[in-house]
């Protein structure tokens, strides 16, 4: 009787994968990610692209004046103003609703689907900080304060009270 060949699956190549700006990580040809290396990541520039013609964070402006002005609006006039009369625990549902089908799309790779949902959350946190009482230039400061500043590092220097629901670490 012959022996039967060892058929035990080899792995295919992988196919060597360019990195970009953001990349930690990188599909490999079998799907699954594959982390970088330290020294790959500290080797790739940090490319900032030129900003595209058309709109820009200007509208952020806009749509803050908007949510605003209708904070005492009209429920049944203004989606924002029905929103802010739910209270704060609708309004953070709502947001993490949001967050949450903007995540799920990007993981499914829906570039479109991506961009429409992005917008959402970022409605939905202006809603959020007019419920709050906040205003966005607290939170421009916040990231002024963190510009040029590892994430790490930044991380590190919070107080135990400043960081909030406990969280695993991630590797």
């Amino acid at each position: 009787m012959a022996k039967k060949a060892d058929k035990t699956p080899v792995p295919a190549p992988r196919k060597k994968v360019a990195t970009s700006d953001k990349a930690t990580e990188k599909k490999a040809v079998s799907g699954k990610k594959t982390a970088l290396g330290k020294k790959a990541a500290a080797r790739a520039p940090a490319v900032i692209p030129p900003p595209l013609s058309g709109p820009d964070a200007r509208v952020l402006d806009r749509l803050w004046a908007t949510v605003l002005s209708r904070k005492d609006a009209d429920p049944n006039q203004s989606h924002s103003a029905r929103l802010l009369a739910r209270g704060t625990t609708k309004v953070a549902q709502k947001f993490g609703e949001e967050a949450v089908e903007t995540v799920i799309e990007a993981v499914a790779g829906h570039k479109t689907a991506l961009i429409g949902e992005s917008a959402d959350v970022l409605y939905h946190l202006m809603v959020l900080w007019v419920d709050a009482g906040l205003r966005p230039e607290q939170v421009w400061s916040e990231l002024a304060r963190r510009e040029g500043m590892s994430g790490i590092a930044e991380k590190a220097s919070r107080k135990p009270e400043q960081i909030g629901f406990p969280t695993k670490k991630i590797p």
